[in-house]
């Protein structure tokens, strides 16, 4: 197979993994800056160029499209859905998982334990939206936000006013959580992979943070999943439309809670923590659906060639 990685950083260890893993196994294997390519959209033959460079004869496209470049990244990704590549997560379902809101509404909807969360637009409505979800302590999130980047504890209904009305005077699209404190500022971690959970870790943040990004200073370690927890990590990535993504979530007194669905999980952490070799699994993954879709289009044209 010849397979493309859109990865703006080929030194990243999630970037390096998979290429180690995909040339293990014999395939060739291209990093591309997404922000270097530039497209020709017409109906007969759309192209994609890289460096002066047309990108052809590509099987499979690895996104790895990160936060602040999603809006050109998933144009790229749609432009070799256009060239019937295939793309290990689709750009609707990358589109989806990053608008924070829409994934939280379609998650509820499909009756995913959550925290419970508002979500306001007047400076009129704070009280009541504080009160939405049970007051103070409360998280206040930017829906921009990454890794852990504007999300603030607020410890009172005071202070909880006071940056709500500070984000809103800026014009930051924000929502109000509850503070799930019996969490004690860790969360897990699942990878899945195909409807599977192939790998997990649990995440804590260092002693005085709530927040167990590993950016922030969080560690990891190997964790056991429940059945409930396993089952709704799964059913997250099914609603999202995602084949391969990390699924956040909380253990609370009422349940797995599930905090978000990353569509560019990175693989460091949880193949430290855990111990298997997740990258390998991703290509594995991409072969299987690779021959399915392969065996699909020889199943429709026998068909066609019957009734002719």
């Amino acid at each position: 197979m010849k397979i493309a990685i859109l990865s703006r950083n080929r030194r990243l260890y999630s970037t390096q993994r998979l290429v180690e893993a995909a040339e293990a196994r014999g395939h060739t294997v291209q990093v591309i800056d997404v922000l270097r390519c530039y497209m020709n959209i017409t109906s007969h033959r759309p192209r994609i160029h890289y460096r002066g460079q047309e990108l052809v004869n590509f099987d499979a496209v690895i996104p790895r499209i990160g936060a602040s470049v999603t809006f050109y990244g998933t144009a790229v990704v749609r432009q070799f859905e256009m060239m019937n590549v295939f793309s290990l997560n689709e750009s609707v379902a990358i589109t989806r998982s990053r608008d924070k809101l829409r994934s939280l509404q379609l998650l509820a909807r499909m009756g995913i334990g959550l925290p419970v969360t508002g979500f306001a637009h007047n400076p009129d409505d704070i009280n009541d939206l504080i009160n939405f979800v049970g007051g103070a302590p409360l998280v206040i999130k930017l829906l921009e936000g990454t890794q852990g980047i504007g999300v603030v504890l607020t410890e009172t209904q005071k202070a909880a006013e006071s940056v709500i009305q500070a984000f809103m005077g800026l014009k930051a699209n924000i929502m109000v959580q509850e503070f799930i404190k019996e969490a004690g500022g860790s969360d897990l971690r699942c990878f899945v992979i195909g409807g599977r959970v192939v790998a997990t870790m649990k995440r804590q943040g260092p002693e005085g943070e709530f927040r167990s990004n590993l950016h922030r200073g969080g560690s990891a370690s190997l964790v056991r999943l429940t059945p409930e927890e396993r089952s709704t990590a799964v059913r997250a990535a099914k609603i999202m439309g995602l084949d391969v993504c990390g699924v956040d979530m909380l253990r609370s007194n009422h349940g797995p809670v599930v905090m978000e669905v990353n569509s560019s999980p990175g693989l460091e952490g949880i193949e430290k923590a855990s111990g298997e070799d997740v990258a390998g699994k991703i290509i594995q993954y991409i072969e299987k659906r690779l021959q399915e879709l392969g065996n699909s289009n020889l199943r429709s044209r026998t068909k066609t060639q019957g009734k002719g």
